[in-house]
């Protein structure tokens, strides 16, 4: 059985489909339910990870006409800005491309992941500008006064990203872990969101191509085609949204070892049209592989499946502020990647709104304030079996899963609207 995306949009406009998250799809399957293309017309699925491939391209005046001829130099809150394409010669305009792992010279912890959640949060940005003439001056900015701000996907969404551990026999600064990576595989990260991951529910891409409308940090926002380093085992996607229309909560800036990075959330609605889509939609964790890679050399030692990130385990952190024995210095607090725990009136305080549930925090805790299950990966390598501790993710299922319940509804009240793709793409 086969029907068109056409056909599950007049379904929709009926007010007689069926749409479900991928989690509730899931859940189903686990429970022993078999799930055919009957069942449901539209699966929603999300992601919410630390994507190094996104970068903005803004557009806004500072100056009056003729008070500078050209802009040379560019930073944001010191993060530094790409000047061009259009030099806007004597506009009083700056035309600028802000690369998502851009650190500020102010603060060292401090990336263009933090600025953009700080524009969309309409919070004042400092723009300094050195011009040709080699002058300088300083102004302010919020985003409602740039008319032009997109934030764009180079490589997001991969199906399945990977764990990593350390082989070597040294610690290493990777941004694969916000602390220095432990050496002799004692502590292992990963990153994907595993069975609700869009690219996992349309491997194929039949339904997902150049035009396809989606959810970028909650503003809606369309494909462009296939990503960097994207094949046909591990697909990734390009894509654009307007800033304006974003979530902060979304977004933002992940401190690692090797400095900031930054965090983009996506949702994609699947339409059921094949047997296809419906076998890859009912895949639970435990058939989504995960490599497991070598952080120093960068190669694959091994493999896995998402359930040991998943299944099992908690997908959020639970703070007990009671259970504080008073540390000289807060480890939790160090080493936080979100800057989200710190102290007050001698208490510690966690900003659950700006948390990623890493779980960071509660493996270096010893008085248990923050705790969750993180579990742990399990894979042979060298001729023997190894299990090794999950001590931080790199995404955020408990959001993401917000995420596709948030695209779901706005399917049902019409406020997002299915997209016919204009283009496959390749892989």
């Amino acid at each position: 059985m086969e029907r068109s995306i056409e056909d599950i949009r007049k379904k929709i406009g009926s007010n007689s489909a069926v749409v479900m998250t991928s989690q509730e799809i899931c859940e189903l399957v686990e429970k022993g339910e078999n799930i055919s293309i009957r069942d449901v017309d539209v699966v929603t699925t999300a992601t919410r990870a630390v994507m190094s491939g996104t970068y903005a391209v803004l557009s806004f005046p500072v100056e009056a006409p003729f008070h500078f001829k050209r802009a040379s130099q560019v930073f944001l809150n010191g993060v530094p800005a790409h000047v061009g394409p259009c030099p806007n010669e004597s506009l009083g305009m700056l035309d600028l491309i802000v690369f998502g792992t851009a650190h500020s010279h102010l603060s060292p912890g401090y990336g263009a992941g933090h600025l953009f959640r700080e524009m969309a949060e309409k919070k004042t940005i400092d723009v300094s500008v050195i011009t040709e003439g080699n002058n300088a001056f300083q102004t302010q900015v919020t985003l409602d006064a740039i008319p032009h701000a997109k934030l764009f996907a180079t490589r997001h969404t991969f199906k399945n990203y990977a764990a990593f551990v350390n082989c070597s026999d040294r610690p290493i600064g990777t941004i694969f872990h916000a602390t220095e990576f432990e050496p002799d595989m004692r502590a292992a990260t990963f990153s994907g969101c595993g069975q609700i991951n869009p690219l996992k529910n349309d491997p194929m891409l039949e339904t997902i191509g150049v035009g396809t409308r989606i959810l970028m940090n909650g503003a809606q926002g369309f494909v462009i085609g296939e990503g960097t380093r994207s094949s046909p085992a591990r697909p990734n996607l390009t894509g654009f949204a307007d800033m304006h229309d974003m979530d902060p909560a979304l977004m933002g800036g992940f401190s690692t070892s090797a400095g900031p990075e930054c965090i983009v959330s996506w949702a994609i609605p699947i339409p059921v049209v094949s047997q296809s889509v419906i076998d890859a939609i009912t895949m639970t964790d435990k058939d989504v592989p995960m490599p497991v890679m070598d952080v120093d050399r960068r190669v694959t030692i091994g493999g896995t499946t998402y359930a040991d990130g998943w299944r099992n385990t908690d997908i959020s952190v639970e703070f007990s502020p009671s259970l504080c024995i008073r540390c000289d210095e807060c480890a939790a607090e160090k080493c936080c990647p979100m800057d989200a725990i710190h102290y007050k009136d001698n208490r510690p305080v966690m900003n659950m709104r700006q948390c990623f549930n890493c779980g960071l925090c509660t493996t270096t805790c010893p008085g248990s304030v923050f705790s969750a299950e993180l579990g742990s990966i399990r894979f042979e390598a060298g001729g023997k079996m190894h299990e090794v501790p999950i001590v931080l993710r790199q995404s955020d299922r408990k959001r993401a899963l917000e995420l596709e319940e948030k695209l779901r509804q706005m399917i049902l009240d019409g406020s997002f609207r299915i997209s016919q793709m204009v283009d496959t793409i390749r892989t």
